[in-house]
């Protein structure tokens, strides 16, 4: 998982700009269906093709697709499915363009995320979620993910993307020591005379996972704050497969691909469910959901090309070409991949998470909570690096800015305290 973003990314400006060069490159057909075996009946899924970002505007459309993997109870993911769309939305100002508005989204979700979950946890609810949430503008894919819900990419050529992080303890060891860091403990679930058993969780709770939405009950070093990762398809267009961890826990990223190639997006979808439960059984609620990203009047999935290497190689990284300046820079950027990779970072400092080097620094309004959205008065924001151990060089008053109730959310992520009352009975979560 990235912690900073220290690779050059290609310019979002040069893409949009070579795609006008390119005669107006058209925008995909977007196909979808989605599948799903229940056993608690916590999984909820949100896909909606025709938003808009200027509302009554058909040419600003863009496409959600969301799932949501609860546990104990499904009050967190049905919160999150009915808010967080607007959260997001609500934290891009309205009068940008497209490009900018695309390069606006990695801030937004995060805000969004946070936003969501510090207003469900005000409802002292103890339920939880997962979230992994995918917006398509275009050819530009962003995805947000919290817990072990996954989203892997096939490309028409074969190649397989991941698109998500992996937010179980388990696997993930910077998440293990950014919670000890905070004040939590992480162990296995102690079942007498010192035998330890089952996966690695964060006590107290239990919880399995280190991030999430929701979760009151298990301390705020479960955070809400999401991985982004952003990027920009070809033309000849690829797959997307959204699932939850039923379906991940059965099924490799490539026999997920292979079982489903050719089939339309439902039938697909199905399929995948199928193969999942077949194999272990209905141990969970096992949902997935199945994007087409086709050419335009495209409208039956591509057979992905045979590899001729090992079967099965899965790419995690991609492309990424230097954004330095140049004279010639159309030409250094002349040859596009099949994936470019515009934008990713993974980082649970939201001091790191709501900079941007992108010139939209202005975007967030001096009197405007970046998180909640909510008007201050002059002096009463409080800048989201203040406390900051590596400030660098920035200042206490340089922003973005928070009200004060989000920045005690802040710094009760960070282990520096704790916001509102939380329950503390070490009962143990999924």
């Amino acid at each position: 998982m990235s912690t900073r973003n220290e690779h050059h990314m290609v310019p979002l400006a040069v893409l949009l700009k070579r795609e006008l060069n390119n005669e107006k490159i058209e925008n995909p057909d977007i196909l979808h269906g989605q599948a799903s075996q229940s056993k608690k009946g916590e999984d909820f899924t949100l896909l909606k093709t025709e938003c808009e970002r200027i509302p009554g505007d058909g040419s600003t459309t863009f496409s959600v697709f969301g799932l949501f993997d609860g546990h104990n109870g499904s009050a967190a993911a049905i919160y999150s499915k009915e808010n967080l769309l607007n959260n997001i939305v609500g934290a891009i100002p309205s009068d940008l363009s497209r490009d900018e508005w695309v390069a606006a989204l990695p801030r937004a979700l995060v805000a969004g995320f946070v936003k969501t979950d510090k207003d469900f946890q005000e409802r002292a609810k103890t339920s939880g979620t997962t979230v992994t949430f995918v917006i398509i503008d275009g050819w530009i894919i962003t995805v947000a993910s919290v817990g072990d819900s996954c989203c892997v990419l096939e490309t028409a050529e074969g190649a397989i993307y991941s698109l998500s992080a992996d937010h179980r303890l388990e696997t993930n060891e910077e998440e293990r020591e950014r919670i000890t860091a905070s004040g939590g403990e992480v162990g296995r679930l102690n079942a007498g005379g010192g035998a330890e058993i089952g996966p690695l969780r964060c006590w107290p709770g239990g919880l399995c996972l280190s991030r999430s939405i929701g979760d009151m009950d298990v301390g705020e070093f479960i955070v809400p704050v999401p991985h982004v990762k952003q990027i920009k398809l070809s033309t000849a267009g690829g797959r997307l497969i959204i699932s939850s961890d039923g379906v991940w826990d059965a099924l490799a990223s490539e026999v997920v691909l292979n079982c489903c190639r050719g089939m339309p997006a439902e039938a697909a979808a199905a399929q995948i469910v199928k193969e999942a439960v077949g194999l272990k059984g209905l141990r969970d609620d096992t949902t997935c959901i199945v994007v087409d990203v086709l050419p335009p009047e495209k409208l039956t999935p591509p057979l992905a090309q045979q590899k001729k290497q090992t079967k099965g190689v899965f790419k995690s990284m991609f492309r990424k070409k230097s954004s330095e300046s140049s004279s010639n820079t159309d030409k250094e950027y002349a040859e596009p991949d099949v994936v470019e990779e515009l934008y990713e970072e993974g980082s649970a400092l939201l001091s790191e998470r709501l900079e941007t080097e992108y010139p939209l620094c202005n975007l967030f309004k001096l009197f405007r909570c970046a998180i909640c959205q909510e008007e201050m008065k002059p002096g009463e924001g409080i800048s989201v690096h203040a406390g900051s151990e590596n400030p660098g060089k920035l200042r206490p008053w340089d922003g973005p800015f928070l009200c004060s109730s989000c920045q005690v959310k802040k710094e009760a992520m960070e282990g520096k305290r704790l916001s509102g009352s939380r329950l503390r009975d070490g009962s143990e979560s999924d």
